[in-house]
């Protein structure tokens, strides 16, 4: 699979879902598009052959949960752990400044071989991310993500609202 795919189809599925939670008066919560300066555009099909990324991105997504602030990135793997090198300065320093202000930053790991998906707090995610730049584990094995944070996949939809609800009730958010 061509590496600027993968995840699109995940992807999709969390826009689908987005789209219901907002239908729904549950979430407004919107796909940031990464920045692109187009070097070449094909005349006939006016689409963009050549581009380069004007910065690096923040996170996938950003919104609002019934009043509370939420972002987060949307990651997969066909591993049975999370490569940290998925993870970049850059979003980790987004992500704190978030929390910071008061916001939930969290990541959806999907393990597409398992046809699982789980919501991995930043706090979690950001001891890991620690712990490897410091020469420890360079990823996150499939056992330490939370039974409690295994989001459900029905009808086409992923049910992250339900994590972030159990979330908020485990720390008194």
């Amino acid at each position: 699979m061509n590496r600027g795919l993968r995840g699109s189809t995940f992807e999709e599925i969390i826009n689908m879902t987005n789209e219901k939670y907002k239908s729904k008066g549950l979430a407004v919560v919107e796909k940031i598009p990464t920045p692109i300066t187009p070097v070449a555009i094909n005349k006939e099909t006016r689409h963009i052959t050549l581009a380069y990324f004007e910065k690096k991105s923040s996170v996938d997504y950003i919104g609002a949960v019934q009043g509370i602030p939420i972002c987060f990135d949307a990651k997969e793997t066909r591993q049975k752990s999370f490569p940290i090198n998925n993870i970049h300065l850059h979003q980790i320093d987004f992500m704190e400044a978030f929390v910071t202000q008061g916001g939930i930053a969290f990541m959806l790991v999907n393990f597409d071989a398992l046809k699982e998906c789980f919501f991995l707090p930043f706090g979690d995610l950001k001891s890991f991310w620690e712990k490897a730049q410091k020469g420890g584990r360079k990823s996150i094995p499939y056992d330490y993500f939370k039974k409690e944070y295994l989001i459900e996949q029905k009808g086409g939809l992923l049910k992250y609202l339900d994590a972030i609800n159990t979330y908020i009730e485990a720390e008194g958010f």
